[in-house]
């Protein structure tokens, strides 16, 4: 950062000394070479692909700040394009158990996926116990359970570009929780623990982890409802990708099926 503000401040410097014929040759120059850019990274762009690309901006609600930065995403959307198309042909000759779809993060690269909704963060000291179940409570495993249908789940959510997955899994159980006891479904909210649990190692929209956001519950008596204290999606005090996200905005999970989405590693629930 250092380094960029020196170069910063020599290029203005040296700016600053240029007549007002040298300052116009300069910002014709520059604009030269962004048009430049913006000509070579559309010319590698499908152009078959115009259309889809509209509407696929309009289901999502996308807009982008420039030309330039519109050019980028669209790369990326066709890159993310290319690889959902092979593996559903993969998937069709029995290759793969599933199949891919574009949704509202196809601009988006791995990357940037992971840095926005991959953001659990388990403390250090964690350690995992087990639980003993009570016999007594033993009971035949069903082969699914969609707990929708049992009044446990409230309606998908949209984290936005906030990283508070962390938030949205607590608030998750604690609301299936609350209705398995009390026979009431309600909304609660994130974003109470998005700006309140900071000193429970927890990090508002840069990650979190679901047993510090149960503490801050705990010593707090309580969370607020969603009602009360509506998610913005943004650290107020300085599954939650929307509906168009796995299966409707939910996700099918396999029990005993090698640890799938690595459920097991820091399994972490409250008891209401």
């Amino acid at each position: 950062m250092i380094q960029t503000f020196i170069a910063t401040a020599l290029f203005f410097l040296r700016v600053s000394h240029l007549n007002d014929t040298e300052l116009t040759g300069l910002m014709f120059t520059s604009l030269l070479l962004i048009s430049l850019h913006a000509a070579l990274v559309a010319a590698m762009l499908d152009i078959s692909l115009d259309e889809h690309w509209k509407l696929w901006k309009k289901t999502h609600g996308k807009w982008y700040h420039s030309q330039l930065e519109e050019l980028h995403r669209r790369g990326v959307w066709e890159k993310n394009l290319v690889l959902i198309t092979r593996h559903n042909l993969e998937a069709s000759m029995g290759l793969h158990s599933y199949q891919l779809s574009m949704n509202v993060l196809g601009d988006l690269t791995l990357d940037e996926i992971r840095q926005s909704f991959a953001t659990l963060t388990p403390p250090t000291d964690f350690h995992n116990l087990s639980s003993e179940w009570p016999r007594s409570q033993m009971a035949a495993v069903p082969d699914s359970v969609d707990w929708r249908d049992q009044g446990r789940v409230t309606s998908v959510k949209m984290q936005g570009s906030c990283g508070s997955c962390w938030a949205f899994s607590a608030v998750g159980a604690l609301e299936g929780q609350l209705a398995r006891v009390t026979g009431h479904l309600v909304d609660l909210s994130p974003q109470n623990l998005v700006d309140c649990s900071g000193k429970y190692g927890n990090r508002g929209c840069y990650g979190g982890f679901i047993k510090a956001a149960f503490r801050y519950v705990i010593d707090n008596g309580g969370i607020d409802s969603e009602k009360s204290y509506p998610y913005t999606g943004q650290v107020r005090i300085a599954p939650s990708w929307g509906a168009s996200f796995g299966d409707g905005g939910y996700i099918r999970m396999a029990r005993n099926k090698n640890n799938q989405c690595g459920i097991a590693l820091f399994a972490s629930y409250p008891v209401m």
